[in-house]
């Protein structure tokens, strides 16, 4: 199956084609980040500039450091960027598209809602 047709990427166009899409900053520094050349970075930027930033709130980042620690005092380990994500989107009601597994394991002991592709 070639990479663009994958059901995460095709569940993805369906989001964004229905504006249901935001970006943390988070989000954006990290695929950002990964980028070799500087034409693919441009190229990767412009097309992220498409989606608007979501406007965090302190309340965000202490639910997040709640999120890490309840999911560390259950041998379960995350990155801050992640525990933000689950906050952020538990906090809005919204759910979460992702290929990462670890937030499954997250949701054993937060309050997250995945969405399945």
């Amino acid at each position: 199956m070639p990479p663009d047709s994958s059901p995460a990427v095709t569940r993805l166009r369906d989001l964004i084609t229905d504006d249901q899409v935001v970006l943390l900053g988070a989000i954006r520094q990290e695929i950002l980040s990964g980028v070799r050349s500087s034409e693919q970075f441009t190229r990767l930027r412009d097309y992220l500039r498409a989606f608007r930033d979501l406007q965090l709130i302190p309340e965000d980042y202490e639910l997040a450091a709640e999120f890490f620690n309840t999911c560390r005092s259950n041998g379960i380990q995350g990155s801050n960027t992640d525990f933000l994500i689950c906050a952020v989107a538990h906090r809005r009601s919204y759910s979460i598209l992702t290929t990462d597994n670890d937030f499954q394991s997250f949701q054993v002991y937060i309050p997250v809602h995945l969405l399945i592709v």
